[in-house]
């Protein structure tokens, strides 16, 4: 058995669209209502007035006293009374005796008959109104006295019939209804353009759809661990997850909400490109302590309405691509080496057959003293074991390479001096790009040659590399250390993160990166960095020691 699907529920726009429909039926019914029992007693209160008008005109004109001794008053008042009603638009006029003998009435027939209603208060001489059913059914009227010194001679009453007071209320409130129909008719027209609108922007979704959406919109910025940044038409932040707020370096506690992106402080190159109007894809951007990987997108619909970025951390992979480009280069060059190897043992070989053993014990002997002579040349300078690695390796791949590497004499850092404030990796980033940098800038000239200087002196750590290159142009002193420089053409992989990378790792140690010109031509980098209280003492014993080993 099929189970009916159950009615999907209105959406947003219907329901309001309903609710404000019978809100304003509501409100101009609830209007013509008031305005209906408002006129109704406008209406019986322009009633009063007006019978009390006529009959207080009536009561004081001299014609009216005159007739009323006459030997026949029903003979002058008649024609009178009919005359006054007429122009004044009441229903009755009735002129009669003390006693309530009517001299006058619309209905000659009851010309001399008993009045119907109440007069005591007249014969006191009060001018009064009531609501009262007689020969002409219910009515408005005023009785009033004709008096003459002081006695009443007469009585005279004027009224109009309830029904025809209805009847003008009637008109009334018909036309209102009409104008009402019509305000309801444009507030319902109004109410759909608008709701139009709003279905539009909602998608038709109903509240409880629209909630939901609003949870899980929640849950995902908070779940993803890529950051997520939305800025409006203005380049104001609209809206960012906490792992933008990580990656950009704007704290949970700093309220960045509508503020502009060129007040967040971020890089120059990265605030560019949120700007830019066009889409960026997997641009690489540095900010102070992170690798970015920059994805933009225009939101439109019809015009622009933001941007929508998108932000991942590649810090962690740059360094292992980074300690991937050194292994392969360790390998390239230990396949070198192997190579070379070979042709030297196939040397011995054949000196050995040739029956030259001392000879071949002479030349295995020379080859082991230059390779060892090499190593105990950067481990007797350097003794901190990952830069005394790094800087075995990147002698061979620079021997390679055609270039020549050597560790200055003036080097000396001691095994366990490095604080853990500041790590291996940091120190290989710094390093490794600095010497990478100098053998491109050295590679193919008359003298290759690099020269690294690493020491420690007044608790700072200093990591110098000179080359015989080209050098730097004191123009582009700053511009060499920012992503995307290079005066080198562009690789498959992209040049000018290298040096890059090294700046940004310099400034998170608060430390110092300077470029200037080296004596006889090329380029000096210097990377200075604070080693702290940790190894003040120990800077200061090794710079005895280097100072002792340069006077010897």
């Amino acid at each position: 058995m099929r189970i009916p699907a159950l009615p999907r529920p209105r959406s947003l726009a219907g329901q309001l669209f309903a609710m404000q429909a019978v809100l304003l039926a509501l409100v101009v019914a609830g209007y013509a209502l008031f305005t209906y029992v408002n006129d109704q007693g406008q209406a019986e209160d322009a009633a009063r007035r007006q019978t009390t008008a006529v009959a207080r005109s009536i009561a004081d004109a001299p014609s009216v006293r005159a007739a009323i001794h006459s030997s026949d008053p029903s003979a002058e008042l008649q024609p009178y009374a009919s005359r006054v009603q007429k122009d004044t638009g009441v229903d009755f006029v009735t002129i009669m005796t003390p006693g309530g003998i009517r001299w006058t009435h619309p209905d000659p027939d009851q010309i001399g008959r008993p009045f119907l209603g109440n007069t005591a208060r007249a014969l006191r001489g009060e001018t009064f109104t009531e609501t009262y059913t007689g020969t002409l059914g219910p009515s408005v009227r005023t009785v009033t006295p004709v008096e003459e010194d002081g006695h009443v001679i007469g009585l005279v009453s004027a009224g109009i019939r309830v029904e025809a007071i209805s009847e003008r209320v009637r008109e009334q409130v018909a036309a209102l209804f009409s104008v009402a129909a019509g305000v309801l008719a444009l507030g319902a027209i109004g109410t759909y353009v608008i709701n139009a609108q709003l279905r539009r922007h909602t998608h038709g979704m109903n509240a409880t759809e629209l909630s939901r959406m609003y949870d899980y919109h929640q849950a995902a910025l908070h779940a993803v661990r890529e950051g997520l940044l939305m800025l409006d038409a203005e380049h104001r932040v609209a809206l960012i997850n906490d792992g933008g707020r990580e990656l950009l370096g704007v704290g949970g506690g700093e309220d960045v909400m509508g503020r502009p992106v060129t007040g967040l402080g971020l890089p120059a190159p990265l605030t560019s490109a949120l700007l830019a109007a066009e889409p960026r894809v997997d641009e690489v951007h540095l900010t102070a302590s992170r690798v970015l990987v920059v994805n933009t997108s225009p939101v439109s619909g019809g015009e622009r309405r933001g941007t929508v970025v998108t932000l991942r951390d590649v810090t962690e992979l740059q360094s292992l691509m980074g300690e991937l480009d050194s292994e392969r280069g360790f390998t390239q060059a230990l396949r070198s080496q192997a190579h070379e190897a070979a042709n030297r043992l196939h040397t011995v070989v054949s000196l050995i057959e040739l029956g030259r053993a001392e000879e071949a014990a002479e030349f295995a002997t020379a080859e082991l003293e230059l390779a060892q002579a090499l190593t105990d040349q950067v481990v007797s300078a350097v003794s901190e074991p990952v830069l005394a690695a790094l800087l075995l390796g990147k002698t061979a791949q620079a021997n390679e390479r055609g270039v020549e590497l050597v560790v200055s004499g003036d080097s000396g850092l001691d095994d366990g001096l490095l604080p853990e404030s500041l790590p291996s990796r940091d120190l290989v980033t710094i390093l490794g790009n600095l010497v990478d940098n100098a053998v491109d800038a050295a590679q193919g000239g008359p003298r290759a040659r690099v020269t690294v200087t690493a020491y420690a002196q007044d608790a700072e750590l200093v990591l110098r590399v000179t080359d015989t290159g080209p050098g730097v142009e004191p123009a582009h002193a700053d511009l060499v250390f920012q992503r995307g420089f290079s005066t080198k053409p562009t690789g498959p992989g992209g040049r000018g993160l290298g040096l890059a990378l090294v700046r940004q790792a310099v400034q998170r140690h608060e430390g110092t990166l300077t470029v200037t010109e080296a004596e006889g031509g090329g380029a000096v980098f210097e990377a200075r960095l604070p080693l702290g209280d940790g190894g003040a003492g120990r800077a200061s014993g090794d710079e005895a020691w280097r100072t002792a080993g340069r006077g010897a």
